[in-house]
């Protein structure tokens, strides 16, 4: 390809502002500094480091997760008969079919072990407005 035929547009590159990432990089490694000070400083000590709490990522209107007043009562339906539609079961987790039944996600599980691990995961809380933390 001879200089004439190459493309002289080269506009639509990205450019690198050197500056700002020069920046960024000083101040990551002044946080390692910082960080690598603080651990020395807690071994001397004889205790051990922790990092310093992260601003937390849930929203606003989000309550903190709150103990549960009541035990979960999965053993109410031992030994009873439920009747089931034909094709409940074909649907998956979604919607309500054979097994326990989350309202606030819509999910249906095979058995109690499976619905109390959903009971405390972050899908859950979210949806019932908890934060998890």
């Amino acid at each position: 390809m001879s200089k004439s035929d190459r493309p002289s547009d080269i506009s639509f590159r990205k450019t690198w502002d050197r500056a700002e990432y020069a920046q960024k990089a000083a101040n990551r490694e002044a946080s390692q500094k910082e960080e690598s000070k603080a651990r020395f400083e807690a071994k001397s000590l004889g205790q051990k480091y922790h990092h310093p709490p992260r601003a937390s990522t849930a929203p606003e209107d989000a309550k903190e997760t709150i103990s549960r007043q009541e035990r979960l009562d999965v053993a109410a339906n031992v030994g009873k008969t439920t009747l089931v539609p034909a094709g409940a079961s074909a649907t998956g987790k979604r919607g309500r079919g054979a097994g326990f039944y989350c309202q606030d996600c819509d999910l249906t599980f095979k058995d109690n072990l499976q619905f109390v691990d959903h009971l405390n995961s972050k899908q859950h809380l979210s949806n019932t407005g908890q934060s998890g933390e």
